[in-house]
C-alpha cells in the first residue's frame, strides 16, 4: 500500500503545501516537518524544496528571505492572491473526483 499511496500522494501533493501555506507562511523545512507528523513519513525534504521553487515560479507564492540562527537566511513562503485562485481550482477539482470515486466505491450508485 504505501506505494500507492506515495503515487498517489504525488498527484495532490502541490495542492496540500499550498493548502498548508493558505494557512500561515511557512519555510520548507517546517512544511516538510508538519507533513512528516500528519503522517506522511516518507515525505523528503528535496521533494518539497523542488515543489516550492515550481509553485514561486508559477507566481501562486510569494518569498521572503528571513534571517536564521543557523546559516543564510531562509526563504519564507506565502500564498499570494493567484495561488489562492488556484487553491480553490484545486479544491473544486478534488471534491469532483472525491465524488466521482466514491460513487464508484458504493458501485456507481448516484448520492
Amino acid at each position: 500500500m504505501a506505494k500507492q499511496v506515495t503515487e498517489m500522494l504525488k498527484g495532490v501533493l502541490e495542492g496540500i503545501v499550498l493548502a498548508i501555506l493558505s494557512g500561515r507562511p511557512a519555510h520548507g523545512y517546517e512544511i516538510t516537518a508538519w507533513l512528516r507528523e500528519q503522517g506522511f513519513s516518507d515525505i523528503a525534504e528535496g521533494t518539497i524544496y523542488a515543489l516550492l521553487v515550481r509553485v514561486e515560479r508559477r507566481g501562486l507564492v510569494d518569498v521572503e528571505k528571513v534571517p536564521s540562527e543557523k546559516g543564510p537566511p531562509r526563504k519564507v513562503y506565502s500564498l499570494n492572491a493567484h495561488g489562492r485562485e488556484y487553491l480553490e481550482e484545486f479544491w473544486r477539482t478534488w471534491s469532483f473526483l472525491t465524488e466521482r470515486l466514491q460513487q464508484l466505491h458504493q458501485g456507481g450508485k448516484q448520492t
